[in-house]
């Protein structure tokens, strides 16, 4: 059996020290009752990663009017925070190893906090996107997660508080949708921010008052400039994918997105290669046990984006009758305040090109109750199951499971009806595999390497699925950018005239979207296919 090779920032390096597994704080002796409260605090804390995105990706068709000019761009509220979080979750896992967990968790929690203060208070697009930068680090809080069950958990609790920390205690997936959903609908989109704001508020003191702080510790710099090469790279090469249909993918300047960003990923290599203490160990990224689990992570990402976004966008968009009576309306509306005169509704014809099937104008309390809560309450349970799986079997089976749904309901997002009912049954199916997908995957890098670099490999992991998720939302903006529904618009028998109707969009921009994520999950699941490891029962991280 191949052996991955020791990191050299960690126990071999003169400059490095871990503590034996003896001395990480594990709280072996503890009861049951102390181990849980412990492994519950630390879960509610990371649930606000997912419950601000459960609300936020379901918001944003109501969060965007506040934007007019950004369009199909209002996207980027969601790619932001996983650029940003793909970037900070190496830094700040590499920070929690060498200053202690606890403390990270911590100063997490109020970058979160102030994030929310800022985007609840701005009408400014560039501040909003701050705001949501800044909220980002709320990413990395898994991966100081994993690490603290890791050095805290007695052994055989360890894949089930995985499991259970990859889908949460139901708080965000029972409360997200449903309180988001009762927000904006009573007040206003900017009034979730409030409330993730208080919740981190609360949360704080638990943290420090019921959660001891790990004895494991790393004493090395920081590679600030690997994680500023990885997050300007990144941010680049996504741009390109953004903004290439509308520049033209084609021409020099658009062009020297993509070359610009690639070059600096390439840098980010060979500086990672020749720097004593990396950010991302590349040896440790190209071992094969490693980069299977990651490219799985990062392809399978794709579908969680675009889903995310797409059905509470298309369901929240009123129908096209709807649209096109409001455009009828409006028109003549417009030639009273012209003319002073009013003109007869049958004077004004008003044609969508193209049309569109979707919509059915729910608000976002709507589209939790009936769609998003049952899909969110199926990855909860099955998020423990597989954890508890894990401990049988392995995490591999779980993860092809998973992945098999997901590949199954993109291409049924893309080629069914585009209904409510529809959304329902397949997002359930998803839910079922996005439980499964997310508690098998940090169970399968922890049983791949060995104890001292297994925070580094959360933090590549954390990566992966934040970039992978923001490359989804760059791909479907494209399409939906390069598919724009028109209203031709017809007054008393003259030639048509076309206007743009913003934030509504063609069938096509969307199906495009699930097809390309359909695709990408098929490609994850090959790679879980042929993985070798993770067949045999998990152990809680001392297979190695």
């Amino acid at each position: 059996m191949s052996t991955i090779p020791k990191n050299p920032t960690t126990a071999e390096s003169p400059g490095s020290r871990i503590e034996s597994d003896a001395d990480t704080g594990r709280l072996d002796g503890a009861s049951r009752a102390r181990i849980f409260a412990v492994l519950a605090v630390i879960v509610l804390f990371t649930e606000v990663a997912p419950m601000q995105y459960t609300i936020v990706a379901a918001a944003l068709q109501k969060i965007a009017p506040t934007f007019p000019s950004v369009g199909a761009n209002i996207n980027w509220a969601i790619i932001v925070f996983g650029l940003i979080g793909a970037a900070a979750s190496p830094l700040i896992g590499k920070m929690s190893d060498v200053w202690g967990k606890k403390r990270m968790f911590l100063v997490c929690g109020v970058l979160f906090m102030l994030g929310c203060v800022l985007d609840a208070v701005t009408d400014s697009w560039a501040i909003f996107l701050i705001g949501r930068g800044l909220q980002a680090t709320a990413i990395a809080t898994a991966v100081i997660a994993y690490g603290l069950i890791r050095d805290l958990m007695p052994r055989k609790y360890v894949p089930l508080g995985l499991g259970v920390t990859a889908t949460g205690l139901g708080f965000s997936a029972i409360g997200g949708p449903l309180l988001g959903g009762y927000l904006v609908d009573n007040y206003s989109w900017r009034a979730i921010f409030w409330v993730l704001a208080g919740f981190t508020l609360l949360m704080l003191p638990l943290v420090w008052l019921v959660v001891p702080e790990s004895k494991l510790r790393v004493t090395e710099r920081i590679d600030v400039l690997g994680a500023v090469l990885l997050s300007a790279g990144a941010g680049l090469t996504l741009i390109y994918l953004d903004k290439g249909q509308d520049w033209g993918w084609s021409k020099p300047l658009t062009l020297a997105w993509l070359f610009g960003g690639i070059a600096l990923l390439v840098v980010f290599v060979v500086v990672e290669l020749n720097v004593a203490r990396p950010i991302m160990d590349m040896k440790l990224l190209f071992h094969p046990r490693v980069t299977l689990v990651l490219g799985g992570a990062l392809f399978a990402s794709f579908l969680i984006g675009v889903q995310s976004y797409a059905l509470g966008y298309m369901t929240q968009t009123p129908n096209s009758d709807t649209v096109t009576a409001g455009v009828q309306q409006a028109t003549l509306a417009q030639i009273q305040q012209q003319t002073g005169q009013p003109m007869p509704a049958v004077a004004v014809q008003v044609a969508l090109d193209p049309g569109y099937s979707y919509g059915n104008g729910f608000t976002l309390l709507e589209f939790a109750v009936r769609i998003a809560l049952l899909q969110a309450v199926l990855a909860m349970i099955c998020g423990a199951a597989a954890g508890a799986l894990a401990r049988k079997i392995g995490a591999r089976v779980p993860l092809v499971f998973a992945l098999v749904l997901f590949a199954s309901a993109g291409v049924c997002y893309a080629v069914l009806p585009h209904t409510w009912v529809v959304f329902l049954w397949v997002s359930a199916a998803f839910g079922i595999g996005f439980g499964f997908y997310y508690a098998s995957m940090p169970i399968l890098m922890v049983e791949a390497v060995p104890q001292e670099q297994q925070g580094i490999s959360l933090g590549m992991l954390g990566v992966m699925q934040s970039m992978g998720v923001a490359i989804g939302l760059a791909i479907i903006t494209a399409y939906l950018n390069a598919s724009p529904i028109t209203a031709q618009v017809s007054v008393a028998g003259q030639p048509p005239q076309g206007s743009v109707i913003p934030q509504v969009f063609a069938d096509h921009g969307y199906e495009m979207g699930f097809w390309f994520a359909a695709g990408a999950s098929a490609i994850a699941l090959i790679i879980a296919v042929i993985m070798r490891h993770g067949r045999t029962p998990a152990t809680g991280g001392t297979a190695y």
